[in-house]
């Protein structure tokens, strides 16, 4: 069955070594194409067609072999690469990098206002230095449309960068807003979990195990972010924007968001597109590194070192790695796993989200690991208003014992924030007027 986007050959070029076309195949077929051939080369970079000529040939005698619409390339393209590239191939063949297949990806799933945004912003960083390369070889040249890039419009350049700085200021407003509302959680209590990882590595289908609604009803006024569902289908940017469930623990109120996967060889401008969402991450309580505990060693470590690089230079919160999809790995490799990535992930929690294995254990951990409530000893006096501030503390801390004598006594656990507006609570309660 021919794909929505039609039918692609991949296409990778490496320095040295063997090309592994495994993720740009997967992330073709996330974009809809069927995947009917690749071409991959070990050499150094042609700066005319990023292949060597010969493969070149070799592509475009693939191409017209399989009937392929588009080049996905594992690589990333130059403006007159792309341009030549498209010479050497049957008419009307469209080719693409990889960036460009991420970015075809992200339109496809955003769905919210932000998302949208989000894409719209990679998109304009991805067309500036084409926009710049056509402005400087039509100036050098004095050709519109030289090398075939396009009709050169001197205004476009001054477009997009106005058009970045727009969404820019839309998404600051958008994350102020989202911040105000991450302190309204802590403020009400929750505790705030953020899972983070590459995509496949099974963060959705956690989520889903940690969850104790897993059938919320959004008209309920459980929680405004409290999404219905969230996906764990085994497909590559299922979670584009972010998912947001309450987990379940017996007495703290948690709150854990999925988010978008990472991939490897992310440029810096794509990542700093999605910052809003990666916010999420970055001002969370508690991130879960979530790991495919069945990738091979070298794999898993290359992908802890890209996480580490885009999680700890804005991140506010302790890390705790999990290694999931246990069930696919026997204790042994687990063990030497462990052992090969100790400097990476110390001291991980091992779990399978599919079969449910060991999630108490990740319960425990992220208890554990979560800022440390406090004990507090409130007693107030009886009024009529005194059975409100009962009920509020009922809601936002875990209630040990409630004596009520002449006074009330209300013994709990919570959060410091907590227990200060608790204070504060009590504090405005009205004294009992003298009989």
């Amino acid at each position: 069955m021919t794909g929505t986007n039609g039918r692609a050959v991949v296409a990778k070029r490496v320095d040295d070594g063997h090309p592994d076309t495994e993720e740009i195949r997967d992330l073709a077929r996330a974009a809809g194409y069927t995947v009917v051939g690749e071409v991959t080369q070990a050499r150094t970079e042609d700066p005319a067609l990023c292949l060597g000529e010969g493969k070149v040939a070799e592509l475009a005698a693939l191409v017209a072999e399989t009937d392929a619409t588009t080049v996905v390339f594992d690589n990333r393209l130059g403006p007159y690469q792309t341009y030549n590239l498209g010479n050497e191939l049957p008419e009307g063949i469209e080719v693409i990098d990889r960036f460009k297949l991420i970015l075809d990806i992200f339109g496809q799933r955003a769905r919210t206002k932000k998302a949208q945004l989000q894409v719209e912003l990679a998109e304009l960083r991805y067309e500036l230095p084409r926009a710049e390369a056509k402005a400087s070889l039509a100036k050098r040249d004095e050709r519109p449309g030289f090398m075939g890039l396009g009709e050169y419009d001197e205004s476009r350049e001054r477009d997009i960068k106005a058009q970045i700085s727009r969404i820019d200021d839309e998404l600051d407003r958008i994350e102020r807003t989202e911040a105000h509302r991450r302190e309204q959680r802590r403020e009400s209590g929750f505790d705030l979990v953020a899972l983070a990882g590459y995509t496949n590595a099974g963060k959705s289908t956690l989520l889903r195990r940690l969850a104790s609604d897993l059938d919320i009803d959004e008209n309920e006024g459980l929680h405004p972010d409290l999404d219905a569902t969230a996906e764990s289908e085994n497909r590559l940017f299922t979670t584009l924007g972010t998912t947001t469930r309450r987990a379940e623990f017996d007495r703290r109120d948690v709150l854990v968001t999925d988010t978008v996967g990472f991939i490897s060889d992310l440029p810096h401008w794509l990542v700093e597109s999605f910052r809003s969402t990666l916010s999420e991450v970055y001002r969370a309580d508690l991130v879960l590194l979530v790991v495919d505990a069945s990738d091979p060693i070298e794999e898993i470590r290359e992908k802890l070192v890209t996480c580490h690089d885009t999680l700890y230079e804005r991140n506010e919160a302790p890390i705790v790695t999990v290694l999931n999809k246990a069930d696919l790995v026997d204790d042994g490799e687990l063990a030497e796993k462990r052992d090969a990535l100790s400097a990476l992930a110390e001291d991980p929690v091992v779990v399978s989200a599919k079969a449910g294995a060991n999630v108490d254990d990740l319960r425990a951990r992220i208890d554990e690991e979560l800022p440390a409530w406090r004990r507090e000893r409130l007693v107030v006096p009886m009024t009529e208003e005194t059975m409100s501030l009962v009920s509020w503390v009922h809601d936002h801390a875990h209630v040990e014992s409630v004596d009520y004598a002449d006074d009330v006594t209300v013994e709990f656990e919570a959060r410091p924030a907590i227990i200060e507006k608790a204070r504060s609570k009590a504090g405005e309660l009205p004294t009992p007027a003298l009989e």
